[in-house]
């Protein structure tokens, strides 16, 4: 959309500026601005040098940009604007020697990378009147720096999902005319237009029929183009506590459903319900796998940490263990089911480990569950599920409000770009769970504070 400069649109040509964070959240973003000019600080090249080690997501993007760029390069100068492909714009690589008055290291202070970059703005600016310069940075307090310069500053929106406040829930409520469609649904499998007038179109969608103040779980088969009841349902002695909850655990014990997301806020029971099904199916598995990012430390920092690898992470898996031992304790006097748990664990029947202790593996024939997915890139996630061989499932659980990687935002993060993408799929189904299970008074705290 063009910028409106008193009452006029601003028709000018222009250039993006690209802020080191746009690469490490897509090495490739430099493709995608169509037929615009696209321009580097030089200072970029020199944050993605030092992030090139290591096995984080981050370092990987690094490595792949940095690759990608050589390849690009080669008989070209990067100082110079060369076109970027046929249709696209021109790219170049800018050096901060702007000595201007507003000079961002005078302003803001010096040796810090970021007053560079909106250096290199301010300069491409006094060089390029004719055209609009306009720095893309997912860092929120650059973009507030660089508006305080006068330079125009924008999120990347590539991967972003619009009005996430009506991302796809998974399920409908229906409020039907009579009772006799609860009957004729609780008697048998039937097409939905025998009970509703609607048009049924997702891929196994969810539905809760409902008559004054009787009700019945639906499952939509997309393939038969039929409704199925659901019947409450259990998974290593843990139960469905509402409608929601019934319909997670349908979708994590569905042998045809092989990507399974369920996003909610604390206490809704995502991580229990799917570690619970998990286990209920771990004849039909190789291997469970438990894994979340670790947001806080770095590959490095977590090095420095007393213990062998499992100590120095299990602060983080923590939640998953608490999780494990509630189910245990759901087994009651039951001691040889408790005995097989801790089976399971010590013969890693399940494992628990940070995501960046698994890349390259093979997923083959594995009950794969990533927790605390808001915190992922739309790259990540589709690096994990390309991972998937064959006989396995994968589910996604997290809140999309509850973001601690930064640069990600309930619109950006790899959860909900994955809950919009993957909703028609025969082979996905997705959850929001709303209601909190956990206890009332963590609910009073969900509600109230």
């Amino acid at each position: 959309m063009s910028k409106t400069i008193h009452g006029r649109k601003d028709v000018r040509a222009k250039v993006f500026v690209l802020d080191t964070s746009v690469i490490l959240y897509e090495h490739d973003a430099f493709l995608n601005f169509q037929e615009h000019d696209v321009a580097l600080p030089i200072q970029v090249l020199e944050e993605l040098d030092n992030l090139k080690s290591g096995n984080e997501t981050r370092n990987l993007e690094a490595r792949s940009f940095i690759r990608l760029l050589d390849q690009w390069s080669k008989k070209k100068q990067l100082h110079d604007w060369n076109p970027i492909a046929e249709n696209k714009g021109c790219f170049r690589v800018v050096i901060d020697d702007f000595k201007g008055p507003d000079n961002a290291e005078t302003l803001f202070g010096s040796g810090k990378i970021d007053h560079r970059i909106l250096n290199c703005c301010l300069k491409l600016q006094a060089e390029l009147p004719d055209k609009r310069i306009i720095l893309v940075s997912k860092d929120i307090c650059l973009r507030l720096k660089a508006k305080a310069l006068s330079i125009q500053a924008e999120d990347y929106e590539t991967g972003k999902i619009k009005n996430v406040d009506l991302l796809y829930s998974g399920h409908t409520t229906i409020k039907l005319d009579s009772e006799k469609s609860l009957h004729v649904l609780q008697k048998a499998t039937v097409a939905p237009a025998e009970l509703f007038d609607i048009q049924v179109q997702q891929h196994n969608h969810y539905y809760l029929l409902k008559y004054k103040r009787k009700q019945v779980l639906a499952f939509y088969e997309h393939v038969r183009h039929e409704l199925h009841v659901i019947p409450t349902l259990s998974a290593t002695g843990i139960q469905d506590r509402n409608a929601e909850q019934r319909f997670a655990l349908h979708a994590l014990l569905h042998p045809q459903i092989q990507l399974v997301t369920i996003q909610g806020q604390a206490g809704t029971g995502k991580t229990l319900l799917a570690l619970a099904a998990a286990i209920e199916q771990r004849k039909n598995y190789r291997q469970i796998y438990i894994t979340r990012p670790v947001v806080p430390l770095s590959n490095k920092e977590i090095g420095f940490l007393p213990g062998d690898a499992k100590s120095k992470v299990d602060p983080y898996m923590a939640p998953i263990w608490d999780n494990l031992r509630f189910i245990k304790e759901q087994q009651g006097n039951d001691q040889k089911a408790q005995t097989r748990i801790d089976e399971l664990v010590d013969s890693e029947k399940i494992a628990i480990s940070p995501l960046a202790f698994i890349r390259g593996r093979t997923l083959s024939k594995i009950f794969f569950i990533v927790d605390e997915a808001q915190n992922l890139t739309p790259h990540e996630v589709k690096t994990i599920i390309s991972r998937a061989g064959e006989n396995t499932k994968i589910v996604f659980t997290g809140d999309i409000y509850q973001i601690d990687t930064p640069y990600l935002d309930a619109e950006s993060n790899g959860l909900s770009y994955l809950i919009d993408k993957a909703k028609d799929h025969p082979l996905y189904a997705h959850i929001t769970l709303q209601k909190g299970e956990r206890s009332e008074l963590a609910n009073l705290a969900i509600s109230l504070l």
